[in-house]
C-alpha cells in the first residue's frame, strides 16, 4: 500500500469497511505471537498480505481474524484503524461487524461489540474521528443464521450501532430469503444496506432492491450493465458504497479505465469512496481518494462533494450528521 496519491486537503469519510479486514499486518503479527498462531504464510517478503485469488483471500482473511480474541484486541483494532484514518484526513467511518463472527470467536457478540465500541470512543476522544457500527448477516451461512444475527443485533443496541446489512458470498441464496432478518432490523429502526453487484451481475442489485428496503448497496457497480436499473438507482436516491481499489485488485474490473465509477456519477448515482478490506488490497481511505483523483480525474471540489454525500447518506443520527457536515 502506498499513500503517495493521498489527497490531504479534502476531508474524507467511508461507509464500507469490514472491521477484521482493517487489521494491519504488524498488528496481526503482534497478536499472533501473543497467541502462538503461525501466520507466516499470510505475508510476502515485504510484509504485506499475500493471496492469489478470491478463495485465497478469504482464507487469509479468516486466519488474520483468528488472532483477535478479547474485547481489548478488538478495541485496539478499531482504535488503530481510526487513528490512521484520521491522520489521512478522515472524519467518519462506518464499520461492518459480524454477530456470527463474535459468536464463532468464542468471545460472544456483546463482548466483541463492547470492545469495538471502546476502541471507537478512544479514537474519537484522541482525534475527533467518529466511528459507527453496522452488524451484518453473513449470507453464505443461510437465512436461519441471518435471523439469529438480526436478533443479536437488535438485542444489543448501543449508540454506535446505526444500521444493519448483509455481506458474504452473493452467489449463494437470493435476497428475498433474508426478508425475515431484515424485517427484524427494520422494526428496530435500523436502516439497511446490502452487498450486491460485485461478483454477480446487475440482476443481483435489482433483486436486492425488489426484496429489501435498502437505502444503500455495498459495491453495486455491476448495475452499470443495465441502464434502466441505473436510472432506478438514481431516481430512488439509492447510495452505492463504491470500492474502486477492491474491485480492481480482486479482478471485478481489469483496471480503472474499465471501472464504471465515472459512468455512475454521470448518471446521477449517489456514492461514496470506500476501502472494503484495506490492508489486504494495499489501500487506505487516503489512497482511495487519491485514486479517484489520479485515475478518475476527480477534482478536490468533486471529492469534497463525495465526502458530503457520504455523510448525508450515513446511518448515524441527525445530530452527529450535522456536526460532521459542519466540519466540511
Amino acid at each position: 500500500m502506498t499513500e503517495t496519491t493521498a489527497v490531504p486537503s479534502v476531508p474524507k469519510a467511508e461507509l464500507h469497511v469490514h472491521l477484521e479486514a482493517g487489521a494491519a499486518p504488524d498488528l496481526v503479527r503482534r497478536n499472533a505471537a501473543r497467541y502462538g498462531v503461525d501466520v507466516s504464510r499470510l505475508f510476502d517478503d515485504e510484509g504485506r498480505y499475500l493471496w492469489t485469488d478470491f478463495s485465497a483471500f478469504l482464507v487469509a482473511y479468516d486466519l488474520a481474524a483468528s488472532v483477535f480474541r478479547t474485547p481489548e484486541d478488538f478495541a485496539e483494532l478499531a482504535e488503530i484503524y481510526q487513528r490512521e484514518a484520521a491522520a489521512a484526513g478522515s472524519i467518519y467511518t462506518e464499520f461492518f461487524v459480524s454477530p456470527d463472527f463474535g459468536e464463532r470467536s468464542g468471545l460472544g457478540y456483546r463482548s466483541y461489540l463492547d470492545g469495538i465500541v471502546e476502541g471507537l470512543r478512544r479514537a474519537e476522544a484522541a482525534t475527533g474521528i467518529v466511528g459507527r457500527v453496522i452488524p451484518l448477516v453473513e449470507r453464505h451461512y443461510g437465512p436461519e443464521r441471518g435471523v439469529e444475527a438480526a436478533r443479536m443485533a437488535v438485542n444489543n443496541l448501543v449508540p454506535e450501532v446505526v444500521g444493519f446489512g448483509m455481506a458474504g458470498e452473493e452467489r449463494l441464496h437470493t435476497p428475498d430469503e433474508f426478508s425475515a432478518a431484515f424485517e427484524i432490523a427494520t422494526e428496530a429502526g435500523l436502516p439497511l444496506t446490502c452487498h450486491a453487484g460485485e461478483w454477480c451481475s446487475w440482476e443481483g442489485v435489482a433483486a436486492t432492491l425488489d426484496a429489501i428496503p435498502v437505502k444503500r448497496i455495498g459495491h453495486g457497480v455491476r448495475a452499470i450493465e443495465n441502464a434502466d436499473l441505473v436510472r432506478r438507482i438514481a431516481d430512488e436516491g439509492i447510495h452505492l458504497e463504491v470500492c474502486p481499489v477492491s474491485n480492481v485488485t480482486l479482478g471485478v474490473y481489469q483496471d480503472y479505465t474499465d471501472h464504471p465509477l465515472l459512468a455512475l456519477r454521470a448518471a446521477g448515482v449517489r456514492h461514496s469512496l470506500n476501502t472494503d478490506d484495506p490492508p489486504f488490497f494495499w489501500t487506505s481511505v487516503g489512497h482511495e481518494y487519491g485514486v479517484a483523483r489520479d485515475a478518475f480525474g476527480l477534482s478536490d471540489a468533486e471529492l469534497a462533494v463525495v465526502t458530503r454525500t457520504a455523510i448525508e447518506d450515513a446511518f448515524c443520527d441527525e445530530v452527529t450528521k450535522a456536526r460532521l457536515l459542519a466540519r466540511l
